[in-house]
């Protein structure tokens, strides 16, 4: 079993930054992946960006690209979103997610754990 969770969110002016924690525990992936997921009020979850834990290797949503980045402490079991350039379209509860899968993966039905999700909030 892995725990998941997740910190950092919060209220932000629009152009600010925020970064976002995820402490990952128990049975962790050496080999997998952990991804970033976001969830606006009525609409569905959606994918963010993604990291490999032993690579390092990255991906990203086109919406988030050049304004995010992910990154990870594998002493820590921790991975990071750090947000800048923020936008009121950005609000919504984020959540960290966990998978074995040997590949980035960015389909909510892939990843095997979830963390509680933490709410950001970007206002004009």
């Amino acid at each position: 079993q892995v725990q998941l969770v997740e910190s950092g969110g919060g209220l932000v002016q629009a152009g600010g930054s925020l970064k976002l924690s995820c402490a990952a525990s128990g049975r962790t992936f050496s080999s997998g992946s952990m991804g970033w997921f976001r969830q606006a009020p009525g609409k569905e979850r959606q994918f963010v960006a993604a990291i490999r834990w032993n690579s390092g290797n990255t991906y990203y949503a086109d919406s988030v690209k050049g304004r995010f980045t992910i990154s990870r402490d594998n002493a820590k079991n921790t991975v990071y979103l750090q947000m800048n350039s923020l936008k009121p379209e950005d609000t919504a509860v984020y959540y960290c997610a966990a998978t074995s899968g040997v590949v980035i993966v960015t389909t909510v039905g892939r990843y095997d754990y979830w963390g509680q999700g933490t709410q950001v909030t970007v206002s004009i």
